[in-house]
């Protein structure tokens, strides 16, 4: 390879050849690196001369667009590790199953939750002012009684509903469904109390994790069932009744993404008792599944359908040996 690009620019190589005393590729002091947009070659801050081998223009330009960026235009978010960590100290708060000391006093819980207030005051510093960061961290707190008792009641539903669940714990502890519940009734309450960015960040937090994503706009009622889980996606402006079950690859989503739509109910509405299975796919906001009906597997649905329906999807499958269906065919697996 005679070039090496970098930052639009180019590496010399050895296509001519050199005169003695010169470096391979280099054509004079300060013309070893060529790239658009740098008026100076090869020299530092200080007017010193670069090299091909190491070539500080590029690097330097990239540089100082970056501080520029830093400086003008990027909010001083809380950084990923630390989001993860908040959502770990309230899951493990709420949940001995989560936590490293299952057992813990009064006192011990009461200083977890002084800190988990004081944490999440701290880091939405970042998007409000104090007094309301302040403010909205001590009402999240107030809410936790009511979000704990929703999400044991998620948690029974789950033991309910799936076969396999062999008892509370195990579905607390291990369940990657249950996991993001938990956090979207934390986001969910933030997004409520009207704090930017944090609510997504916790929801993107439990998307990662579990492959489960629920915008923190959603609403979801009592009792919601999330079996296996992993591909769900639940829209900013979907509503979930109660005792709803989710199966794996369920999407609540939008029939238009267009920037204009941004405000309006571009989500389904999903009645009480509703079940859909694998894969199936609701979209729209004026889209309403009637209570009690079940969505079937890789349905796809963009009209409302009423209360007591079944909906399925129908496909051809034919069953043939693999000498009728192959032949003489030299294909083989």
């Amino acid at each position: 390879m005679d070039t090496l690009t970098i930052l639009g620019g180019e590496l010399a190589g050895a296509t001519e050849p050199t005169a003695a005393g010169e470096s391979p590729g280099a054509t004079g002091p300060a013309a070893a690196v060529t790239s658009p947009g740098v008026t100076e070659a090869a020299t530092g801050s200080s007017g010193s001369t670069g090299s091909a081998a190491f070539p500080a223009d590029p690097d330097r330009a990239l540089v100082r667009a970056l501080v520029e960026h830093r400086r003008t235009q990027v909010a001083r978010l809380p950084s990923r590790k630390r989001v993860e960590t908040f959502v770990d100290s309230a899951v493990s708060l709420l949940f001995p199953q989560h936590s490293a000391e299952s057992r813990a006093s009064e006192d011990q819980l009461l200083a977890r939750i002084t800190l988990l207030r004081a944490e999440l005051a701290s880091m939405m510093r970042a998007v409000l002012p104090r007094e309301r960061s302040d403010a909205v961290a001590e009402a999240l707190t107030r809410a936790l009684p009511a979000i704990y008792d929703r999400l044991r009641a998620d948690a029974a539903a789950i033991v309910e509903g799936d076969p396999a669940a062999e008892s509370l714990d195990e579905v607390i502890a291990a369940y990657p469904g249950f996991f993001a519940i938990t956090v979207h009734r934390i986001a969910h309450e933030l997004h409520r109390l009207g704090a930017p960015t944090l609510p997504r960040l916790l929801a993107e937090a439990a998307h990662a994790r579990t492959g489960i994503d629920i915008h923190p706009g959603a609403t979801v009622g009592h009792a919601l069932c999330i079996d296996h889980g992993t591909g769900i996606v639940v829209g900013e402006t979907a509503i979930i009744g109660d005792d709803v079950k989710l199966y794996q690859g369920v999407t609540l989503g939008a029939l238009s993404v267009v920037k204009s739509a941004a405000g309006s109910k571009r989500h389904p509405t999903i009645e009480d008792r509703v079940v859909l299975y694998a894969n199936a796919t609701v979209l729209g906001g004026d889209t309403v599944v009637g209570h009690d009906s079940v969505i079937g597997g890789n349905v796809w649905l963009t009209t409302s359908v009423a209360p007591h329906s079944f909906v399925y999807h129908t496909s051809q499958i034919r069953v043939r040996s693999v000498a009728d269906a192959l032949g003489n065919s030299d294909y083989s697996i």
